[in-house]
């Protein structure tokens, strides 16, 4: 293995890690994240591989899709350049979730449900379906430090999980280097702030 390819993937981990707080997370999150990294490469080359031919997930239901599809455009949305959704995040997530062990994967699938689960209660529909207000508002609240130590922390951990997962996968696709790697560096928040452009707001 290369430098150049264990520097690279040293930042990588560095960029969806930062703003966390590792020493407050379970190891299930920074276990996944960083089967996610070591394996970024492989993952987008499956996506390459399969040319034109419909994508099938491994892991994710298609309403669970659908969640995985919102919320990684809610992290990363289209603006001037393409978003998470365009990078086809949410198939890198379905394969990395296809990789690592059951363990990691039903943790992340049980925060997901969690979210929807929340969605429903606070707007009366999933995540998928509820306005980007809405969907801002909820990731919000599980966003902040001290979401991770109360009630919220099985949907805390999981945005956590998601956000690394979301930005390792855009920042390793052919979109996320052509288009954003030029960028000022702002690409992680220790909060979600949410799209202020008026385009996105609902």
């Amino acid at each position: 293995m290369s430098t150049t390819t264990v520097n690279r993937r040293d930042a990588i981990r560095r960029l969806a890690t930062g703003g966390v707080g590792l020493a407050t997370l379970p190891a299930w999150v920074d276990s996944l994240n960083a089967f996610t990294v070591e394996h970024a490469d492989h993952l987008h080359a499956q996506t390459a591989a399969r040319g034109a031919t419909a994508w099938k997930p491994k892991v994710l239901t298609p309403a669970q899709n659908a969640a995985v599809v919102a919320l990684s455009e809610a992290i990363i949305p289209q603006t001037e350049t393409a978003g998470a959704k365009a990078a086809k995040v949410n198939e890198f997530i379905d394969g990395a979730l296809a990789g690592t062990s059951a363990a990691n994967r039903e943790k992340f699938l049980a925060g997901l449900a969690w979210v929807d689960a929340r969605a429903t209660r606070d707007c009366g529909k999933v995540f998928a379906a509820a306005a980007p207000t809405q969907q801002t508002a909820l990731l919000t609240a599980i966003s902040t430090p001290s979401a991770l130590q109360g009630d919220d922390r099985v949907g805390a951990e999981f945005f956590a999980s998601i956000k690394s997962l979301t930005i390792t996968g855009y920042y390793t696709s052919e979109i996320g280097m052509r288009e954003e790697l030029g960028d000022d560096g702002q690409m992680f928040f220790a909060e979600f702030k949410g799209c202020t452009h008026p385009e996105h707001i609902g």
